[in-house]
């Protein structure tokens, strides 16, 4: 068997040609699969090899070679001085140790901590953000993580630094509910009265919320509007979510008046406590803190536009002119009195003469029955749609524009014009236009129950659903004004609205489509 062997080898030496022989042939094994671990540990023994290395909430400590790259994000990773990495080494939210000798054949790029001896060297760029202690600190939140939003809840009873953030949060909303507490009892109010509406307007603001944002970033100069819109949703929603534990410290304890501060310090502490312990219970706690936020946000809406409307009231409707009030008859003539039998009886000039009772019908008044062929004749009757349910309309018919812009792929149906936000411009303009003329409303209109109609009351055509179009880009090219003008017009008219003569009503549930 060694006779044979020897053979082999020497007739595949004469095989090979002389060039072959004198280069290195690499006969290392590289396996298939990276390897993962994630919310654990890895060490890669001295000898061992791998393609590539990803930790992810772990520490990773490395003695072998790897062939690629080896990425750690909110861990500690170690480097031994057997440790060869051909590819990068980096380090996300965590702490890179590198021993003297371990070689990284490419970048090096560190967020949180390096410690590594003073002549290492890597083949390609060397990046380090911040310090060994912003490292720890870092790796401090993998615990919360793992024993915290695994397990559906927001505090973890054994983190010390979990409860230092809760009492600055505490500390924070105590603050703000002494400084602004007209605005926290609004919504605190709102809450009381009515909290079905609350949740559903806070799930409508944040549907809305990301549907807003692309519409001022599609315009470019919307995009100015797109920080103060997030500081006032967050304002909203911290005002909110104080309102939110005072309303469930005033169902615990009632509070008689609701302007009395010693009275909704109590219910605010009540309902933080409350809040507290639901925090630490798993599951429980995602679902206070979630509901907390749906309520707060919309809790602190209804409070604003109930605000507003206090500040700029409707204009009193005006009334009918009443029609002139008829002359009495006139009195009876001195030939028509009655004659007395007795000529020495003196006649009572003062009491009226009898006639006989005239029975008079007066017209039933009656309402003018609605014609459901021609609706919009009787749409003028309607009241004005808010701004809230035009803009949830609004945003409807652009999530809808969206998606047949991606089921029609028009980037790719129009090759001379490939930019796919002008393309998705062109079909709402052509969506919104369509639908004016043809059925008065859009999509979105019809699901929030609103119509358009001339000032005269007649149907609009198609020459009123273009301009009406065409203004409406023009309302949201000047950081969307002309929208918001809605909110200060007596006939809440938008721009386009006062350009084309339209107006959008609100329309019963059963009124035909």
């Amino acid at each position: 068997m060694k006779t044979f062997l020897t053979a082999v080898l020497a007739a595949a030496t004469l095989t090979v040609p002389a060039a072959a022989q004198t280069q290195d042939v690499d006969m290392r094994v590289r396996w298939p699969n990276p390897a993962l671990r994630i919310l654990e540990s890895y060490t890669l023994k001295a000898g061992d090899e791998a393609r590539e290395v990803l930790v992810i909430a772990g520490d990773a400590t490395i003695e072998g070679r790897v062939d690629e790259d080896v990425v750690v994000i909110a861990g500690k990773a170690q480097l031994s001085p057997t440790a060869v990495i051909e590819g990068s080494f980096l380090v996300i939210g965590g702490t890179a140790v590198i021993a003297e000798g371990a070689q990284v054949h490419r970048d090096v790029v560190v967020v949180g901590g390096l410690e590594a001896p003073p002549g290492f060297g890597a083949g390609g760029n060397q990046v380090v953000v911040g310090t060994a202690a912003l490292g720890a600190q870092l790796r401090a939140i993998v615990p919360w993580i793992t024993r915290g939003v695994l397990w559906g809840r927001v505090i973890v009873p054994n983190l010390g630094w979990v409860w230092t953030v809760a009492a600055v949060f505490f500390l924070i909303n105590l603050f703000m509910s002494v400084v602004f507490h007209t605005p926290v009892r609004a919504s605190a109010a709102t809450l009381a009265a009515t909290p079905l509406s609350a949740f559903m307007t806070g799930l409508l603001v944040l549907l809305l919320a990301g549907p807003v944002c692309v519409v001022l970033a599609i315009s470019v100069i919307g995009i100015a509007i797109i920080p103060f819109l997030g500081c006032a949703l967050l304002v909203a929603a911290v005002i909110g979510k104080i309102g939110f534990a005072r309303w469930i410290g005033m169902s615990v304890v009632g509070q008689d008046d609701m302007e009395n501060r010693a009275q909704s310090l109590r219910s605010f502490l009540i309902g933080s406590a409350i809040m507290c312990i639901a925090y630490i219970i798993p599951v429980l706690g995602f679902l206070m803190w979630g509901m907390g936020a749906v309520f707060g946000l919309g809790a602190a809406t209804l409070a604003f536009f109930s605000a507003y409307r206090r500040e700029n009231p409707k204009p009193p409707k005006k009334r009918a002119i009443a029609a002139p009030i008829a002359a009495p008859p006139d009195l009876p003539a001195p030939a028509d009195l009655p004659a007395s039998a007795d000529p020495s009886v003196p006649v009572d000039l003062s009491a009226p003469a009898e006639r006989p009772a005239v029975v008079t019908e007066e017209p039933i008044a009656t309402e003018p029955p609605v014609d459901r062929a021609a609706p919009s004749v009787g749409l003028l009757s309607f009241p004005r749609a808010t701004f809230l349910e035009r803009l949830a309309a609004f945003a409807l018919d652009v999530a809808l524009v969206m998606i047949a812009a991606q089921i029609l792929r028009l980037d790719r149906l129009f090759a001379d014009n490939p930019s796919f936000e002008s393309n998705v411009l062109l079909l709402a303009l052509v969506y919104h236009i369509g639908f004016w003329s043809w059925k008065g409303t859009t999509v979105g209109g019809i699901i929030c129950q609103l119509r358009l109609t001339r000032i005269d009351g007649t149907p609009l055509r198609f020459a009123e659903s273009l301009v009406r179009g065409l203004s409406g880009i023009f309302s949201l090219a000047v950081v969307g004004l002309g929208f918001f003008w809605i909110l200060k017009d007596p006939e809440r008219q938008a721009w386009h609205d006062r350009i084309a003569g339209t107006y959008v009503v609100k329309v019963p549930r059963n009124w035909p489509i």
